[in-house]
């Protein structure tokens, strides 16, 4: 287990110091299908990377509403940036969606990268602020049904494995719509 997150680090450019001490830190977690790894409004004690399986991250509104932030699969990190640089509870609930084997690393971890200025950390925070520059990208930019096309050309493995609400909520849609778009295509 150790050894992938040894080698994600190191294409990150890690230093060997810095890989060790992740490595040390690191507590393996096998954990069953939908999970809560985080609530919603809790302070996050850990960062995970994630092995092998599934996550989500959603937001909840007080009416029960969800609203699908993230998903992560084999060898992604999950970490609530937000939370980690304010100090603050968690915006979002994250759990698992399959049967997950996970490695977790305690934010204290992250916090002492940060006040450091760790390479490391600026990596992870500019992999993670990529990411979401082409998510905001694909929302302003496409339709639904292009957006719809991509997720399915980009994701085809995560077809089967996400409930299609999920899907319409990652994608700014209603459950509706998806199926609309669907029928079209």
């Amino acid at each position: 287990m150790n050894d992938v997150l040894q080698a994600f680090l190191s294409q990150l450019g890690a230093s060997e110091e810095t890989i060790q001490e992740a490595v040390a830190a690191a507590a393996p977690m096998e954990l069953p299908t939908r999970h809560v790894l985080l609530n919603q409004g809790e302070k996050p004690g850990y960062c995970y990377f994630l092995l092998d399986g599934l996550c989500h991250a959603c937001y909840l509104t007080p009416e029960g509403k969800q609203f699908s932030k993230e998903f992560y699969w084999d060898q992604d990190v999950l970490i609530g940036f937000e939370s980690l640089i304010s100090d603050a509870p968690s915006p979002f609930l994250l759990e698992t969606l399959s049967a997950s084997k996970l490695l977790a690393l305690p934010v204290s971890l992250l916090v002492q990268w940060r006040a450091q200025g760790n390479p490391l950390y600026l990596r992870l925070l500019e992999r993670q602020l990529s990411y979401k520059e082409q998510k905001e990208r694909f929302m302003l930019m496409h339709t639904p049904e292009e957006r719809y096309h991509l997720f399915t050309t980009s994701f085809p493995e995560l077809l089967s494995r996400i409930a299609d609400y999920q899907i319409a909520s990652y994608l700014g849609i209603t459950p509706i719509s998806l199926s609309r778009i669907k029928k079209r295509l």
